[in-house]
């Protein structure tokens, strides 16, 4: 499995990722689609983690502050799930954010994920609170 990287301009690239988010987020969870594809999407770096030529992960990062990255997106299709492809999107998004100077990392985990973020060295620093429907909590991880 291999991992790419762009921005909204790379149209290949981003309607892959915004492939895998669909099936993920609006076919699976029922989040609208006005939800899922925001205001957002021109500002962010996208990623998607490709078997072959097929995408199969996506997540995007944006910068929210000086210093601070926001991971955001993040979705494995079903069938590569606990293969370890969410984890190689988050290292690869990890080391984008360090790439261009981010010194932490925030992101909104589902609830269900939230083990697996902790896994990766996250700390969960809110209650949890509802976005599109799902439970979510807040986490914050320092990048060194």
């Amino acid at each position: 499995m291999n991992i790419a990287i762009g921005t909204s301009k790379n149209r290949p690239l981003y309607e892959d990722a915004l492939r895998v988010r669909r099936l993920v987020f609006i076919e699976e969870q029922h989040v609208p689609e006005e939800e899922e594809i925001d205001q957002f999407e021109d500002d962010a770096f996208h990623l998607v983690l490709y078997d072959g030529d097929i995408p199969v992960g996506a997540g995007r990062l944006r910068f929210i502050d000086e210093g601070v990255g926001k991971i955001e997106r993040i979705c494995v299709l079903p069938s590569y799930r606990g293969r370890g492809a969410g984890r190689m999107v988050m290292e690869a998004i990890e080391q984008l954010a360090k790439s261009k100077g981010a010194k932490k990392v925030k992101l909104n985990a589902q609830t269900h994920a939230e083990p697996f973020y902790q896994q990766l060295g996250y700390t969960t620093v809110s209650d949890v609170f509802l976005d599109a429907g799902i439970p979510h909590v807040a986490m914050v991880k320092p990048l060194e």
